[in-house]
């Protein structure tokens, strides 16, 4: 799996040594299908914050891939969670 993702070969182009394409193509579908990549993932991302590696100024949000309903625009907002909001968002200004 790791060489399809980087080289960018189709499943079908899959080396012999790992063995039939269609083997290696039904395990990754079956992986992906039981959440084992969204685990890795997270796994990574929380042993970074862990050893506090992360560094939130990476991550985006495409308006392409995200959207909201039209109403979404005018959601209110607790003060319990604005002021919690507002101190998470000092908080990082002062990491820096």
């Amino acid at each position: 799996m790791i060489w399809r993702f980087r080289s960018s070969g189709r499943w079908r182009e899959t080396p012999a040594e790992f063995g039939p394409w269609a083997t290696v193509y039904g395990r990754f579908r079956v992986w992906r299908h039981a959440g084992v990549f969204s685990a890795l993932l997270e796994g990574v991302i929380a042993e970074a914050a862990r050893a506090e590696r992360t560094d939130l100024s990476l991550v985006s949000v495409g308006s392409t891939t995200v959207r909201a309903h039209h109403d979404a625009a005018g959601m209110r907002v607790g003060k319990g969670l604005r002021e919690a909001l507002e101190e998470a968002a000092r908080e990082q200004e002062e990491g820096r």
